[in-house]
Formats: structure tokens, sequence, C-alpha cells
């Protein structure tokens, strides 16, 4: 990112400046699109809602402040989300949230069982609520810590480590101790 600077205090970063605006696009984009990817399990429509939410950041640069953009950005992707949800109704595929290998030089009975253990985790995974999926799928697949999930979702440290407590009572109740 572009660095303040220190000798003239009063004036900040513009977002308005397309170098600074894409500076911003290169380092936010791919997190807030798979935020948005784990709360509607859609590749194409967390995209849309990542192209969506700059353009509003862009129509509205002028207001937003360079040190507040991050969460500017996600606030307004869920938004547009939960905007979207209201109405269409989006409904969870989780089948692309793991990504298979191509090639492998395991036998094919570990094959095998490593895909029922993926039905397994996918299964398991819908069964969790859709803010404990959320809380799980940040930390384990985005290796967000607590306090940045707290941050993105907009609730507090207890409360991510409370959704992730329960999300892993469920996950090991259905797989086993993992």
């Amino acid at each position: 990112m572009y660095k303040h600077s220190v000798s003239s205090p009063a004036k900040e970063t513009s977002v308005c400046e397309d170098r600074v605006f894409e500076s911003i696009f290169h380092e936010h984009s791919d997190d807030i699109r798979n935020y948005i990817f784990y709360k509607c399990g859609d590749q194409q429509l967390a995209e849309d809602i990542v192209q969506e939410a700059f353009l509003t950041l862009w129509d509205q640069c002028k207001k937003v402040s360079f040190y507040k953009v991050k969460f500017f950005l996600y606030r307004v992707s869920k938004n547009i989300f939960l905007n979207i949800v209201k109405h269409n109704k989006v409904i969870l595929d989780h089948t692309k949230y793991f990504v298979q290998p191509e090639i492998t030089n395991q036998s094919p009975e570990f094959l095998v069982e490593e895909k029922e253990f993926m039905i397994k985790l996918q299964k398991a995974i819908l069964k969790l609520s859709s803010k404990q999926r959320e809380v799980f799928l940040l930390n384990r697949i985005d290796n967000k810590k607590y306090s940045e999930i707290a941050a993105i979702v907009g609730i507090s440290v207890k409360a991510v480590e409370k959704r992730m407590h329960h999300a892993l009572v469920i996950l090991r109740k259905e797989i086993g101790n993992v």
C-alpha cells in the first residue's frame, strides 16, 4: 500500500487516485471474494459482488477514508450479498470449497477413502449454521485470526470463539476426532 506522508498530516492519501485505487483492489479483492464465497458458495456471484463493491467504492471514493477502506469494502460487500439473498434466496454449493489433486501417487484405496472423507466433511459442514460455517471457513480455509474474523463479520472475538467451538463440536460428532 501507499504510505501516508508524515510531513503533511492534514493530507490523507486519496482513494480516488487511480494508482491508490488499483493498489486497494489488488490488496483486498481476493479476501473479499473469499469472504463472500464462504457466505454463498457461488464463485461467480462472489466475483460479481466484489466488482460491485469496488464500483461503489469508486463512486464514493471522496467520502471514504483511505484508512477505513478495508472495512468499507467488507461492509458494502456484505450488504450487497444480503440484498441478493433477500431477493433470490441463494442456495449454498459447498462442493467448490475443496480442490481435488490433479495427479497423485496414492493407492486406489487411499483415494477412495479420501473421497469418502471429503464427502463426509462437506455434509458435516452443511450441517453447521451459516454463522458457524462462515467463521469456520474463514479460519480454516483463509487462515484468518479470530480478531480478523471478528472485524470482518462485525462481532466480538468471544463470539467468534463460541461459533468456532460449536462448529468443531458438530464436525467432531459428524466425522470423528480429526
